[in-house]
């Protein structure tokens, strides 16, 4: 009895690793890996087994901006079973990314995007288990020939975080409750403007909406959308990326 509700304080109870096949993912990808489940000091049963794709956002209220975490994706690996004292288990799962997953190897002056797997067992009347694991998420090709074009042509790339809410662009809208926003500035003084990139996977097609925030001038702030292919040839980009600077 002693055991057991050590166990439900967390003491000497069962705990969650998971080994990812690789933490260096692109947008979209499938994360594969095993989940390794060690039994504690005493039989426990375990309700579920969860794996979910979380993001930190910026949510602004009327008292400020806050900070928490949003879940895009989960997955339940396994249902009900009861892990032995000191028994060793492991699991193999796979996820998805969503198509809205922040970039975040980005070298952005402030990446305030994080990524990351949270793995948690569902023990009744007890403390449950938790394992974070971090994931680098890579631009993929056609994005990162956007974004370094964007900063050849004289853009800072500044700073780039999650906001809570949708996009709308010309022809798609976003899913998912998040999205994230690629900040740059550059511009001479009195020209000075911000460009603002937020990008959507749909099966085969990358989706861009960019927000074009003028500090000058007799022009206010303006929306225009692009979508580009998977496998865009660098005339294509080259021509979406110019349409976009010269507004």
């Amino acid at each position: 009895m002693f055991q057991k509700l050590k166990a439900s304080l967390g003491i000497g109870a069962a705990k969650v690793d998971t080994v990812l096949e690789s933490s260096s993912v692109f947008q979209g990808e499938i994360i594969r890996g095993d989940i390794h489940i060690l039994g504690g000091d005493v039989e426990q049963a375990i309700e579920a087994i969860s794996v979910k794709v979380c993001t930190e956002v910026k949510v602004e209220t009327d008292n400020g901006i806050n900070y928490s975490d949003f879940v895009l994706d989960a997955v339940q690996v396994v249902d009900t079973f009861t892990i032995g004292v000191g028994e060793n288990r492991k699991l193999r799962f796979e996820i998805k990314l969503n198509d809205e997953v922040p970039i975040t190897v980005l070298r952005a002056r402030k990446n305030q995007c994080r990524v990351w797997l949270e793995t948690a067992l569902d023990i009744d009347f007890a403390l449950d288990p938790k394992d974070r694991d971090y994931l680098e998420v890579k631009p993929l090709p056609v994005v990162a020939d956007i974004i370094a074009m964007i900063e050849q042509s004289g853009f800072s790339l500044v700073k780039t975080d999650v906001e809570k809410g949708y996009l709308r662009g010309g022809s798609f809208s976003s899913r998912s409750g998040c999205y994230q926003e690629i900040e740059f500035k550059g511009g001479s003084f009195l020209g000075a403007k911000e460009i603002e990139l937020s990008f959507t996977l749909d099966a085969g097609t990358i989706h861009c909406l960019a927000e074009i925030d003028r500090k000058f001038g007799v022009r206010g702030d303006e929306y225009l959308s692009f979508s580009l292919g998977m496998n865009a040839c660098e005339r294509e980009i080259e021509f979406a990326v110019a349409s976009t600077l010269s507004r």
